[in-house]
């Protein structure tokens, strides 16, 4: 009973915290933000590869079900072998849920064995307000051409539980196979799950 007491209150979103919206095909909105090794990294510098973005938060039932499995991580390292940069951006404001210092983010990635391209911090909450992040995890894709052409959830599947992972179909990978293949996006856009990004 406790478990699904956290798991409805990690799930509720709050509508005023999210001011924008993206839309699948427009153009990503620009950023620049600071990755935990104190560098600097904007959108602008990635044009002509294929970014993913990751809203991360550790905390987070939904995120450590992908983690913990290993299934993030899998992910993250197929995709940027193949070319793609992948950026996990954290939004939780200090004191929230999911907000760590730079130090504890490069200790929690060597943990977990991740592997982004780098992990971008988002404290005042402005990119994920500008791509109307809702849900840790929620997943974009953009092209090529700076254009966003996946948003969503990263499966099927919106459950915590890890077991539900092998009979999910991935999105994230689905989009990034014809994104590769200079195909078209067949699912653009899916509905997000997870928790409230921590804003």
């Amino acid at each position: 009973m406790k478990q699904t007491l956290a798991l409805l209150a990690c799930t509720l979103l709050s509508a005023a915290a999210v001011t924008a919206e993206v839309k699948t095909g427009d153009p990503a909105p620009a950023f620049t933000l600071t990755d935990s090794n104190g560098k600097s990294h904007s959108l602008e510098s990635f044009k002509g590869k294929t970014v993913v973005l990751e809203w991360v938060n550790h905390g987070c039932p939904f995120v450590k079900k992908h983690y913990d499995s290993g299934n993030m991580q899998s992910l993250q390292k197929d995709w940027t072998g193949k070319g793609v940069v992948w950026l996990s951006i954290c939004s939780s404001a200090p004191g929230k849920q999911g907000h760590q210092s730079p130090a504890d983010w490069n200790k929690t990635v060597a943990d977990k064995k991740a592997s982004p391209t780098a992990v971008l911090i988002d404290e005042d909450g402005k990119v994920g307000k500008a791509y109307g992040a809702k849900t840790t995890p929620h997943m974009y894709i953009i092209a090529p051409d700076g254009k966003l052409v996946y948003q969503g959830a990263i499966d099927s599947v919106s459950s915590a539980n890890k077991d539900d992972i092998a009979g999910a179909t991935n999105y994230v990978s689905a989009a990034l196979a014809e994104v590769l293949a200079g195909k078209p996006v067949t699912n653009g856009s899916t509905k997000p799950y997870g928790c409230s990004v921590k804003y």
